[in-house]
């Protein structure tokens, strides 16, 4: 199996970044890439096999001055803190900065940004700086598995080695080849003092007695340094100015040391984007219970639609011979754990059920004790902790595979343990430690509960796997004994915790495309903690660590090692936006409790907001963009700290996005309030823990089952009628698209309207009394007046506009259509441009492009597929959700509970349960969608109303808070009114019965169309 890739726009945008920076800089030429390679003192007879002709890096042709242009327009089109000047290091004339979260393709990134800079400006020699040898293992693997992808979208290969002081020939091709090549290097392999580290210093005699450091700086290389904030040490950055590099591009999650900031992908932007899999944590709470050593663990709760809730615990039971063992049982209403546990004192004391409450998650007994999903009283050994992470990691694991099984997504478990002896124990028969055998133990029994179900695809599967042959290790191996031992691991450093052993990390990559095949057995890995970072499997879904916590490891770096998006059997990536977060879901199996590990993991991400954090900062206004200067960053930052809206470590509170939500945000200062919009949206774009509530509980989300309304025939009725798939066309002329947008454009009232550049004029004048804290806080200066003027001049911008190609890249019409566009245009209307380009620019693109909508809208045509949406959509298909705030049980829909996403829609599931006029109804699944032009549309609802009492019996709702078009995004107002082409298609060809789609505010809305 071959993984995928594909062209996606968040990558291009990291790669586009950077090559912008150097627009101006020509192509290089053949005199300025040409030199002479070093032949050093070759033997006698062999001076031809060395050839004398070499390809370096042509010098950058660009001022300072441009070049910081080039990196503003950079920094002002993403919002990015403007750079003040060039920031010239010891070791280069460029330093850029790329900020990337983890998962997010970064090595994929910096790989396609090489192949951009040599296609636009000819520069051929790039060295990949590693802090480790498990990434520099991992950047040759994506080198290796990418070359093929590359190859059709640049039609060349690159050629890339891994450094090795005792392979010097590679030096020689580096030099001499005129293609592509990367070096591959860690960053141990130069800065070390070790025999070996020293060799690329030294005048060598295998190598003509010249020193491989002067080989490799002849090219002016472009260095790349992954994860840079590991390599800051003096001695390092010392080493690295050996390169003499043309530039240095950084590449990291987390910066430590800023340079010039050219693109930024935090954690929010991943996880809003949908570009990482979504957080959720299996805590486990251990309680001390006051006089007794009663030992019980919650596992979960579990509903089915034909008898009560059943509590999963765990407790101790006597045997026949005298001996405790700790058994697990499912618990009901009324048993009495002193009678199950077979006349145990422990239980004696009123243990007896009480309630098991399925929407809070717990479970109570009569003399008053309750737990949690996830809590363990009484007598919790490291070695119970031990056996319930590993029972609730394959609990998770069941799960997630029962539900994308038959997506073809190969699920896989991820254990990092501490010792090898704890997995491989080579003093047992059978080589079996602690660890393997409590999984094996746990694991049969789960798998006896999951195979009495029904005999699916599924169950075959699970039938023809061993519990021996489904867990494997992957750990350093003795080259002795050849048997699993612990890996070196590096005492101190950023390295510290980490092993270099080259071969383990190997061993982990070449199985990476084996261990995502359902043909291969395997799906529980165990690993050594210290070879963590040679783990980024896609399709890791559950983390495990069975180790205590030292930390040594942060939880972001814990949860880093499975935040890909998966792949399936066809190797595309499981990445369509509406349903990329019910597939992508990472569960962390915590030896702490959820409360505790998702506070941390929020610490971890948090980015903190002082006053430099907005300095630089743009606003962009329909009047045109304003710069942040440092005094009006002072009183943001000072806004947020005198409403309580930022903590002691300036990170945003909870107190700020609750007073967001219920509209009561403290108004801001005279200066920012014509800003109010761009300022709140800024502070908005931080990340901060309490915009972390997606991390989700991961015992809480449930599988509701289908009720009694699944099987009505009106239920089916209703489904046969809308359960078609169909492809759209789009058929039009140029012609009538460029005659339209120039008659929008033109238009007097609603045309192209450019805003006026405006400046702000302030005055003020020193305060009567001035003191030294007045002095301090800026308040010595009291502001009189604001005017704000309007420039309709023309604007003498420095800055050429490429104006058809900026419409071009906003509208994804031709150049040609575009200068026809402009042609058509009046004088008066084209000659705002000068006046303000940006808005000339945003405007023309939105009027375009709604013109765009409403062309391809009504020249756009359905037609029926032979495939079908299966009824198992709704069961199958269905991935477990938290219906704790789900509302009480319902009478007409096809599951007891539904969750809904507003108010709006929690007043219409109320109406529509009650009402008489329904048979049944059902909230969609995400996964029923309709192709439209502009992405794929998921409606709301399907109802089946009583016949005779409607005129309509069949109807599909979408409900909305507004039913005002205005109120509606553009792309929502598209897809709408695609469904109702796609409806009125598909009712003309099938069905007599016509099935009614529209937009509804309310229940009452919805009987004003159907009555």
């Amino acid at each position: 199996m071959k993984l995928k890739f594909k062209t996606q726009a968040y990558q291009s945008a990291a790669v586009q970044a950077v090559v912008d920076c150097f627009k101006g800089q020509p192509p290089a030429s053949a005199e300025a890439i040409t030199y002479r390679i070093d032949p050093g003192q070759a033997k006698k007879g062999t001076e031809d096999l060395f050839s004398d002709s070499g390809f370096k890096n042509a010098d950058l042709a660009l001022t300072d001055l441009a070049l910081l242009d080039n990196i503003q327009q950079v920094q002002r089109g993403q919002n990015l803190p403007m750079s003040e000047t060039l920031v010239k290091t010891k070791v280069a004339r460029i330093n850029l900065d790329v900020e990337m979260e983890t998962g997010t393709g970064k090595t994929y990134c910096y790989i396609k940004t090489i192949f951009e800079l040599n296609r636009r400006y000819g520069w051929s020699k790039f060295i990949i700086v590693v802090p480790s040898i498990a990434i520099r293992e991992g950047v040759a693997k994506s080198l290796e598995i990418t070359a093929e992808h590359f190859l059709e979208t640049y039609q060349k290969k690159a050629r890339f080695f891994i450094y090795n002081s005792k392979q010097l020939p590679h030096l020689e091709s580096f030099s001499s080849d005129a293609g592509i090549n990367v070096m591959v290097i860690n960053v141990q392999a130069f800065n070390a003092t070790g025999k070996d580290n020293r060799r690329i210093y030294e005048a060598l005699d295998d190598f003509q007695s010249r020193r491989p450091i002067d080989v490799i700086s002849a090219n002016r290389p472009i260095l790349i340094l992954d994860e840079p904030q590991k390599m800051e040490g003096g001695k390092t950055l010392d080493s690295l100015i050996n390169f003499k590099p043309l530039m240095v591009l950084r590449y990291s999650a987390t910066h430590k040391t800023t340079h010039n900031k050219i693109h930024r992908l935090d954690a929010l932007d991943a996880y809003n984007q949908k570009l990482v899999k979504k957080i959720a944590v299996r805590g486990i709470a251990v309680k001390g219970l006051a006089g007794t050593a009663s030992y019980l663990y919650l596992q979960s709760i579990e509903i089915s639609s034909k008898k009560p809730p059943e509590a999963r615990v765990e407790f101790e039971q006597k045997l026949a011979g005298g001996n405790i063992k700790r058994v697990l049982r499912k618990l009901s209403k009324g048993d009495n754990l002193y009678d199950l546990s077979n006349g145990l004192d422990q239980y004696r004391d009123g243990f007896v059920v009480s309630d098991i409450n399925a929407n809070a998650d717990t479970l109570s007994f009569t003399n008053g004790v309750q737990l949690t999903v996830g809590d363990a009283i009484g007598d919790v050994t490291e070695a119970a902790l031990r056996r319930i992470q590993i029972r609730e990691a394959i609990k998770a694991h069941f799960d997630k595979e029962q539900a994308l099984f038959q997506q073809g997504v190969k699920v896989l478990t991820l254990f990092f343990i501490d010792e090898v002896a704890k997995y491989r124990d080579y003093s047992q028969p059978d080589e079996k430690g602690e660890y393997a055998r409590i999984f094996e133990e746990e694991y049969t029994l789960y798998l006896n509960e999951v195979l009495d179900l029904d005999e699916t695809p599924y169950v075959k599967y699970l039938k023809g796997i061993t519990a021996a042959q489904t867990h494997s290790g992957y750990f350093s191996i003795d080259k002795k004994t050849k048997r699993d031992v612990d890996p070196d691991i590096e005492k101190r450093g950023e390295n510290a915790g980490l092993s270099n052993d080259v071969e383990a990390y190997d061993l982990i990559l070449k199985n990476k495309e084996r261990l995502l095949s359902l043909d291969e057995p395997v799906r529980f890995i165990f690993s050594h903690s210290a070879l963590r970072e040679g783990w980024d499997n896609p399709n890791v879904f559950v983390i495990c660590a069975l180790k205590r916590n030292d930390n040594t490891i942060s939880r972001r770096q814990e949860v880093g090692r499975g935040l890909r998006l998966s792949v399936n059997q066809h190797g595309d990536r499981m990445d369509h936006p509406a349903i990329v977060h019910d597939v992508n879901v990472l569960t962390v199996v915590a030896s702490e409790s959820y409360k505790n590990f998702v506070a941390a993991l929020q610490r971890d991400i948090s980015d903190s907001v002082d006053e430099t954090f907005f300095t630089g900062k743009v606003l962009k206004t329909t009047a045109g963009n304003v710069k942040i200067i440092p005094k009006l960053a002072k009183q943001i930052h000072r806004y947020l700290s005198k409403n309580h809206y930022t903590d002691n470590d300036n990170r945003i509170t909870v107190t700020y996005h609750d007073a967001k939500k219920a509209k009561t945000l403290a108004k801001l200062p005279p200066a920012l309030k014509p800003y109010a919009a761009q300022v709140y949206q800024l502070i908005d774009s931080v990340f901060s823990a309490s915009q972390l509530l997606e991390i989700g509980d991961d015992r809480r989300p449930k599988k509701i089952p289908l009720n009694a309304n699944f099987d009505k025939q009106e239920f089916k009725a209703l489904w046969s009628r809308i359960n078609r798939k169909a492809a759209y066309s789009v058929s039009f002329e140029e012609a009538e698209l460029v005659q339209k947008a120039v008659a929008v454009l033109n238009d007097k009232d609603a045309g192209l309207r450019v805003t006026p550049l405006q400046y702000t004029i302030q005055r003020g004048e020193q305060a009567e009394v001035v003191t030294y804290d007045g002095i301090r806080s800026g308040d010595a200066f009291k502001l009189k007046a604001t005017e704000t003027e309007v420039n309709r001049l023309s604007v003498h911008s420095a800055v050429k506009y490429d104006l058809i190609g900026k419409l071009v890249e906003g509208t994804q019409l031709t150049r040609r259509t575009i200068a026809e566009i402009l042609k058509g245009m009046n004088v008066a209307v084209f000659a705002q441009f000068k006046t303000n380009p940006e808005s000339f620019i945003a405007e023309a693109i939105r009027l375009i492009n709604e013109q765009k909508a409403t062309v391809i809208i009504e020249h756009l045509a359905y037609d029926p597929v032979e495939d079908k949406f299966d009824l198992d959509i709704f069961t199958a298909g269905q991935t477990k959700q938290d219906f704790s705030k789900a509302g009480g049980k319902l009478q007409r829909h096809i599951y007891d509970y539904v969750l809904t996403d507003s108010n709006i829609e929690r007043l219409f599931v109320k109406e529509l349960d009650t009402s008489s006029d329904v048979v049944v109804y059902a909230k969609l699944p995400r996964g029923f969608l309709i192709p439209t032009p502009v992405g794929d549309y998921n409606p709301d609802w399907a109802i089946s109303f009583k016949e005779g009492t409607v005129k309509h019996v069949y109807f599909v709702a979408e409900t909305k808070g507004s039913m005002s078009s205005m109120e509606l995004r553009e792309i929502e107002k598209t897809k709408i009114k695609c469904a109702r082409k796609f409806f009125d298609d598909i009712n003309q060809k099938f069905a007599p019965e016509q099935v009614k789609y529209d937009v509804v505010d309310s229940f009452g809305k919805l009987m004003e169309l159907v009555k």
